[in-house]
């Protein structure tokens, strides 16, 4: 059994893994609300190294770290929360804990579609596409992943997972499929929706995979669009040709989701259940 800890674990995605994960192994919440779950709870701000020091008498093997600020968030809150303080917390735990294994909430935004005007560079959007974000939130999960390979060069051990998370959605609410319409903010992300329960499994199964010293980013979406219309149609009426979109011409390809997911199936065996 190991001890995982298991930053905001109040909210939507970590109440759920946390009572999950309790089934299997040791888990600490953290965070400024209790999540109710009857499991150890340190009130706290993951980037508070006061707060973190209540933590001093755990030995934490595997810490999955979904606090952050959200999309929307003002620039100086995305970048003082979820890049400097997510720099607290592994800085924190590589030296107090010597914990080696971190799984963390980056997001698929992290390649910029909030805003109308980003252009991928492909589709299906690869695993470390590079990041053309121009508002924010998206840059500061970019930074974030940058901060783990950082410290993973000073630390080669440790094994450090950022799963690029889809939109999630609760499974009884799940939103209507898509169809060809213009293009807005988060356009991506309203196509690329997944349910709690998958995202829940996604980070179960990372924190629980072999340990594999070096930093790896994986997309944690569904092979499937949550789309009505043909991915090619709803692309084309977004971007015109400046982007190829001939993948999703192909047979087979028709519906298929606009990030690729290959590797997470590859790397730790999550493949989306809940699918349009």
């Amino acid at each position: 059994m190991s001890t995982v800890l298991i930053t905001g674990a109040s909210g939507f995605v970590g109440s759920a893994l946390a009572a999950s994960m309790s089934q299997d192994h040791k888990v600490i919440c953290m965070g400024r609300k209790d999540p109710g779950l009857e499991l150890p709870w340190v009130r706290g701000e993951f980037g508070a190294f006061e707060d973190l020091r209540r933590l001093d008498e755990e030995q934490i093997d595997v810490v999955v770290h979904l606090a952050a600020v959200t999309g929307g968030c003002l620039e100086r809150d995305g970048i003082l929360v979820n890049v400097e303080g997510t720099r607290c917390l592994m800085r924190y735990l590589m030296d107090h804990h010597d914990c080696r294994k971190f799984v963390m909430a980056s997001s698929i935004a992290a390649v910029g579609f909030q805003s109308p005007l980003f252009r991928p560079l492909q589709v299906p959007v690869p695993d470390e596409h590079p990041c053309l974000d121009r508002d924010g939130y998206g840059v500061s999960k970019f930074l974030m992943e940058e901060v783990t390979k950082y410290y993973q060069r000073q630390n080669p051990d440790i094994d450090v997972i950022n799963l690029r998370l889809a939109s999630i959605c609760p499974d009884e609410g799940m939103p209507p499929l898509r169809k060809v319409g213009p293009i807005g903010a988060w356009c991506l992300g309203g196509i690329t929706i997944m349910a709690r329960s998958d995202a829940v499994r996604a980070f179960s199964l990372a924190a629980e995979s072999a340990h594999k010293p070096g930093v790896r980013i994986m997309n944690a979406v569904g092979p499937k669009a949550w789309v009505e219309d043909p991915v090619a149609d709803i692309l084309r009426n977004w971007w015109g040709d400046e982007v190829d979109v001939s993948y999703f011409e192909q047979p087979g390809n028709e519906f298929s989701a606009a990030y690729e997911c290959a590797r997470i199936e590859a790397e730790i065996g999550f493949v989306a259940q809940r699918l349009p």
